[in-house]
């Protein structure tokens, strides 16, 4: 049966056994899309506030000297404030889109042999790791994009049409990511024993991605190819549900 800290998901549907969510995943796209929103919301009431008082102040006085330019040049502040927390929330709110995409395809199309670790934010630096994925084949490490466009790889250097002095490397993050959690089962001796596959994988969830790769470093697919490229790895060991247990509650233990 399942272990205790797992979370079933193994609902029959037309025969059809679904993946397990580990308890402990977390929320940090989640949180950073509400509390940015939040943020702008914040920001605009303050600017319309300041504005209005403003307004109302000139209109009773029929003056407008150097206190009340003053007054609106601090009431631009908020309103600048508001346009960066929403370009904000608009990038978190697309890498959270594209999160929930993955979820949803993975959840319906693997087994409850597999365990899924969600938006993780662990300690060491590295930022957020978006998924991992726990098989009796491997750890699959998942960095997961929603860019649209014509996107470029060659090697570990990327560009995205459009995008002037672009510096965002997906594959370079993943690898970060898989050494951040080779680390961490590394430092278990139990875990290091089992000398655990790790792959990592750059997954792209938007259906209006167009992908020029050479020479990529690491897996690159998008969406609809996921499930085969986790379930077609054929790695040297095989782990049991118990081990696949004891390392999902060895990375949740670096989390912040």
């Amino acid at each position: 049966m399942l272990y205790g800290n797992i979370v079933s998901r193994s609902m029959k549907l037309t025969g059809a056994i679904y993946m397990k969510k580990m308890k402990g995943s977390g929320n940090y796209l989640k949180n950073q899309v509400r509390k940015n929103l939040a943020k702008a919301i914040a920001c605009l009431l303050l600017f319309f506030l300041i504005s209005s008082v403003l307004s109302i102040h000139v209109l009773l006085t029929l003056s407008f000297g150097i206190f009340e330019i003053a007054g609106f040049l601090i009431s631009l502040v908020p309103l600048a404030a508001f346009y960066y927390f929403l370009r904000k929330y608009r990038i978190y709110g697309g890498g959270w889109e594209g999160e929930k995409r993955v979820i949803k395809l993975l959840g319906s199309k693997l087994s409850d042999d597999y365990v899924l670790l969600n938006d993780m934010y662990l300690r060491g630096g590295g930022g957020d790791i978006d998924h991992v994925i726990l098989g009796p084949n491997g750890i699959f490490v998942l960095e997961t994009k929603n860019w649209n466009g014509n996107i470029s790889c060659n090697g570990d250097y990327w560009q995205r049409s459009g995008k002037q002095n672009f510096k965002a490397s997906p594959s370079l993050q993943v690898k970060r990511n898989v050494a951040t959690i080779r680390h961490i089962l590394d430092s278990s001796q139990a875990l290091r024993r089992l000398d655990i596959y790790i792959e990592g994988i750059v997954v792209f969830t938007n259906n209006y991605a167009t992908l020029h790769l050479t020479n990529p470093t690491v897996a690159i697919v998008k969406l609809p190819q996921l499930p085969n490229q986790i379930t077609t790895i054929r790695s040297l060991g095989k782990y049991s549900q118990e081990q696949l247990e004891t390392i999902g509650k060895e990375i949740l233990k670096q989390k912040r």
